[in-house]
């Protein structure tokens, strides 16, 4: 890994201050550059291997990627119980990406995070499934490696890579869904990630779909993520086989009556060997997501949904019931343009890959920073060397 000392990068509009020039046709120049850098950075940025890490609930990923968007490398963890403390996720996280580091010449380290980020993309404000709290994590993580780092939600990054690599490519707005432990979301327009006045733009997954209904962690009820989400999924398939329901008894014998040894994957492997109960569930959550979507597509008017995240393995299973409840609930169904869609091409690995993709846009900051120290220091040689020449002929 290469070496790089001052972490920190500067904030544009305090650097146009410190320039001395008036603040108020500097700041409009400043805002606009920002507002087009994250554009331009797939065009621009160094094509270099960076690594991406996607935190969720339940597992840590990490992955060195090409400019291209291809994996060469991933490795993957267990997320640390959330009642420990912050710093046991940030050690997991330092230590794939320096086992990473070992076989590859990183440049830089994109983390897409499961949670709330600050819009300096640097704080997790707050993770319903982490112990996370107003947590300086880019500055926590780039303290302790040689690399400068990229913090992002998880939904903004696998969105960047879709529309960047798979089933968004072309699209001009493209809204993100990705069902996981809970469910993420990104607003993605003419090749900007929407994040919002704070940062925390797109948290569809805790929009209040039934009033007073299942707890979320978040701490409210009724959440559109405790409806169509895996942990969804598993909570009413370990209820049936709680209660010894007699539609339930391919899943009790599968788990040989281990209720706890229910998961998603397990469901949508049964549902796909045929078992009516699974594939009733799927069509639940499936349902239950096109509600949803259909209510994003009144307020925001997308081109495009991309359904991503480890749920949407189901497929069809799960996007056809989506779809057709889409149609169903659309405000003004027949009269409108319909969005399309799609499921995302690029599974589990969308926020890693995204988020590795958006971190080239520091290692481009990195390279130049480098460069710059590179030449600083050669200039010293050479003052150094003129003046020792000068002291001889003396």
């Amino acid at each position: 890994m290469s070496t790089y000392r001052d972490l920190a990068l500067p904030r544009a509009l305090g650097s146009a201050r410190a320039a001395g020039a008036p603040i108020g046709s500097r700041s409009a120049t400043v805002l606009r550059t920002v507002g087009t850098r994250e554009r331009r950075s797939h065009l621009t940025a160094p094509r270099v291997p960076t690594v991406g890490i996607d935190i969720g609930g339940t597992k840590v990923m990490a992955g060195v990627v090409d400019a291209d968007g291809n994996i060469l490398e991933k490795v993957r963890t267990e997320t640390p119980d959330k009642s420990k403390s912050p710093k046991v996720v940030e050690d997991t996280i330092v230590e794939l990406v320096l086992d990473l580091s070992d076989r590859h010449d990183v440049h830089a380290v994109g983390i897409g995070a499961a949670g709330w980020v600050d819009a300096d993309r640097n704080r997790i404000l707050f993770a319903p499934h982490l112990s996370w709290r107003n947590e300086p994590l880019r500055d926590r993580i780039a303290g302790r490696l040689a690399v400068p780092v990229l913090v992002d939600n998880d939904a903004n990054t696998a969105a960047w890579a879709e529309w960047r690599f798979g089933a968004g490519r072309g699209e001009d707005h493209l809204v993100m869904i990705t069902l996981g432990t809970g469910i993420g979301g990104a607003i993605l327009e003419d090749g900007q990630v929407k994040r919002g006045k704070f940062g925390v733009a797109g948290e569809f997954g805790h929009m209040q779909v039934v009033p007073g209904g299942h707890r979320c962690p978040c701490g409210n009820r009724g959440c559109w993520e405790q409806y169509s989400s895996g942990n969804a999924l598993v909570r009413e398939a370990r209820e049936l086989a709680a209660a010894d329901s007699p539609v339930a008894y391919g899943i009790i014998e599968h788990v040989k009556g281990n209720i706890a040894e229910i998961t998603g994957p397990m469901i949508t492997e049964l549902a796909r060997e045929g078992d009516a109960t699974c594939i009733e569930l799927l069509q639940d959550i499936g349902q239950w997501l096109g509600v949803g979507i259909a209510n994003l597509a009144a307020a925001l008017d997308p081109s495009c949904f991309v359904v991503g995240g480890g749920v949407s393995a189901a497929d069809d299973l799960l996007i056809g019931p989506a779809r057709d409840a889409f149609r169903r609930q659309l405000t003004g169904r027949g009269y409108r343009p319909e969005a399309r869609i799609a499921r995302a091409q690029l599974g589990p690995e969308a926020g890693m890959v995204g988020a590795a993709d958006l971190a080239r846009l520091v290692a481009r900051r990195f390279r130049r920073a480098n460069r710059r120290r590179v030449e600083r220091y050669e200039r010293y040689e050479r003052f150094v060397e003129s003046r020792r020449e000068t002291q001889e002929t003396l």
